[in-house]
């Protein structure tokens, strides 16, 4: 199974990242972007082939890992066979 997982930031956390890239944007010519979110894309091939169990086992790898739930959100986007 391979699973699709975003990280982002809680909304109310502060993201240097996302400030930079969104000044540079506008000194760039696009104006229009009113603020841009650094997250994570993250891609997991697992060995297991219940597409509900590789789903609560991402879950538990992006509570335990994956993502710092104190100040990130994950959403996995997709299980699906490789």
């Amino acid at each position: 199974m391979k699973a699709r997982v975003f990280v982002t930031l809680k909304s109310g956390v502060l993201d240097p990242q996302g400030q930079a890239v969104q000044k540079t944007l506008g000194r760039l010519g696009f104006a229009e972007v009113q603020d841009v979110r650094i997250g994570k894309y993250v891609v997991i091939e697992l060995d297991e082939s219940d597409p509900a169990r590789a789903r609560e086992r991402v879950n538990q790898m992006c509570e335990r890992l994956i993502a710092n739930t104190v100040i990130e959100d994950y959403h996995v986007e997709e299980v699906s066979p490789s």
